[in-house]
């Protein structure tokens, strides 16, 4: 009798398994989600919507994006580590995503929860001050920081991102204490910053460079090692405080467990969007680097920059309230 019904209950998992096969062959058959984890008008979302229609062609299928904000990025997060591994459900995710678990109690492992598919690129961020504020010069900007102390306010898009932690370095850095503000996402921080509810953002170049263009926020300087192409005239914040660098990054990944032949797809999809001239021309107009790594490439950056973070972290009691 037990012999028969572990006979069963082997048949029954060879049958799912050969479904599930039979399925990732044809795959896709429906609508993609690619998730969000931030509220629209941030460099996540930027990303998403630059690249969606490309990517839906390559695929093959509709790739719907679905911004699901909060808790700087984990909600989405969760939501993406605990759907079906069938390749339907994709995940975009910000530079958050590495020093997360040292913030939050989280409810998925940062690593062990989801495949990683791809690092999609590196933005410069750029140090952007409110009209409000009056403030158009890095050394401007440290002589008022060290004349008031905590006065001047930074905006993020939740605590732990890099609009909070390259603020915080830059505190750090040059021996001045600001205000930190956090919100939901970047979408939020922005429209905080322009309405100068926050004085500055060090915030992801092409979702910025928009605002300074149409003279509606400052551009002061941009926290690559040289000046930034598009902003040539832009002058870097290490040259008013030497070595600073700051950047933020794009990734995709899936959850843990999508058969090899469906993560193929996926991959080979978001490869061949990437290299799209249309696509490549768009992104690197408004400062986005490409870079479409491998899995491993990926995996890899995302724990040297949570171990990089960690210590900064630590050292300055950041905390989530």
């Amino acid at each position: 009798m037990t012999f028969r019904i572990f006979n069963k209950a082997l048949l029954a998992g060879i049958a799912a398994l050969t479904v599930t096969a039979l399925h990732a062959q044809d795959y896709p058959t429906r609508p993609v989600r690619l998730i969000v984890p931030f509220p629209p008008g941030g460099s996540v979302d930027y990303v998403a919507r630059t690249i969606s229609q490309k990517f839906s062609e390559n695929l093959g299928q509709t790739v719907i994006v679905d911004n699901k904000g909060g808790a700087s990025g984990t909600i989405g997060t969760y939501e993406a580590a605990r759907a079906t591994p069938d390749g339907y459900t994709l995940l975009l995710v910000f530079d958050s995503h590495a020093v997360n678990n040292i913030l939050y109690n989280l409810k998925y492992d940062t690593f062990k929860s989801f495949d990683y598919v791809s690092l999609i690129g590196t933005m410069p961020m750029a140090l952007v001050t409110s009209k409000k504020s009056g403030i158009t010069t890095v050394p401007a900007l440290l002589e008022a920081a060290k004349a008031n102390p905590g006065k001047l306010n930074y905006g993020s898009s939740g605590v732990g991102g890099s609009n909070h932690l390259n603020p915080l370095a830059f505190e750090r850095q040059a021996g001045v204490r600001l205000t930190h503000v956090p919100y939901r996402g970047g979408g939020p921080m922005l429209t905080a910053l322009l309405g100068g509810e926050v004085d500055m953002v060090i915030g992801s170049l092409p979702t910025v460079i928009g605002y300074s263009k149409s003279g509606q926020a400052n551009i002061v300087a941009i926290g690559s090692k040289t000046a930034a192409p598009q902003i040539p005239d832009v002058p870097t914040i290490a040259a008013a405080l030497p070595g600073y660098i700051a950047q933020s990054w794009v990734g995709m990944m899936v959850p843990a467990g999508v058969p090899k032949t469906v993560f193929s797809r996926i991959q080979t999809a978001l490869q061949k969007t990437l290299a799209d001239p249309a696509v490549k021309t768009k992104m690197e107009n408004d400062g986005f680097n490409i870079v479409n790594s491998s899995p491993a490439e990926f995996e890899e950056q995302v724990d040297r920059e949570s171990k990089r973070w960690a210590k900064i972290i630590r050292d300055a009691n950041v905390k989530v309230e």
